[in-house]
């Protein structure tokens, strides 16, 4: 398994410092509540790898995309991701205090606001990816449409319904990874997508491998996100280790034992590297990424 990799570690940081201070400029204007908005900017700029906004902002690169129409869809995914996440750490759903290494933010402010933190965010998704500049309207609305279905419950909802009903039951892989592909895959394919997608001479074929390639990142992802969970430290990974096993969560390594788990893993990663055969070096970014997503500590 490969270790960190430089250039993903550099473009990484390069795409967070561009999403962060876009993320910081829109998300300070005109609110109806203070505390609102202070607990939507807690939770979308406290920390994070911005890994989904990078593969974006990767996969116009790799189309050859140099201007800066990837950035606002960019950065409507980030905060999707972060909307989930309020959620996901609800009472109600997976009930986490830590989140990043602070605490979550029905924690840090209590769990109506974070409720409607996270609603502010989802609908400030799609407000501004429907103006994303440089982008025609009809490019925009297939956005819309694609982060829309990645994101309902034929997407990610979809996919934390199921985690909640399969709670203290033993899936098979063939429905572990359906759950993963909704729940965490379908937001990284989307990334992926809508980052091609600002490109408006993208053919059908590299589309189609970009998607490929997500596909597998997507469950990669997962796949170590779940080692990390039993192999972690609470202090790295940013939330408490061993709770998915806490919680009798299905998970790779429980279906698969660590050893099948990163032998999965490891197949996952050449799939999405070999999606990519056709592309030069423009992909470089797409291909470090996936270096990184099963390499990462946290």
């Amino acid at each position: 398994m490969p270790g960190l990799n430089p250039l993903a570690s550099d473009f990484l940081e390069t795409c967070r410092a561009r999403v962060d201070a876009e993320l910081d400029r829109c998300i300070t204007r005109d609110s109806a509540s203070g505390r609102l908005q202070e607990a939507m900017r807690y939770s979308v700029l406290g920390g994070g790898k911005r890994i989904r906004p990078a593969l974006c902002l990767a996969a116009a690169k790799a189309l050859g995309q140099a201007g800066d129409e990837a950035l606002i869809p960019a950065c409507a995914v980030e905060l999707i991701h972060a909307y989930s996440l309020i959620h996901d750490d609800l009472p109600a759903m997976d009930d986490d205090e830590l989140r990043r290494g602070r605490p979550t933010t029905h924690i840090a402010f209590d769990e109506a606001t974070a409720i409607l933190a996270g609603d502010a965010l989802q609908a400030l998704a799609f407000g501004w990816l429907a103006e994303a500049p440089g982008l025609s309207e009809s490019v925009r609305l297939i956005m819309v449409r694609e982060l829309a279905r990645a994101s309902g419950h034929g997407g990610m909802v979809g996919g934390q319904a199921i985690d909640l009903e399969s709670v203290g039951k033993t899936l098979a892989l063939t429905q572990l990874e359906t759950m993963h592909r909704h729940k965490t895959g379908a937001l990284i394919e989307t990334s992926v997508r809508i980052g091609a997608l600002t490109t408006p001479s993208v053919s059908e074929q590299a589309l189609a491998s970009l998607t490929q390639y997500a596909k597998a990142l997507g469950l990669a992802f997962q796949v170590q996100d779940d080692l990390l969970d039993i192999e972690g430290d609470t202090t790295v990974i940013g939330k408490p280790q061993g709770s998915d096993a806490a919680r009798a969560k299905p998970t790779y390594p429980a279906l698969l034992g660590v050893a099948g788990a990163r032998e999965h893993l490891a197949d996952l990663l050449e799939q999405a590297q070999q999606s990519l055969r056709d592309f030069g070096p423009e992909a470089d970014p797409l291909r470090a990424m996936a270096d990184y997503v099963v390499a990462r500590t946290h």
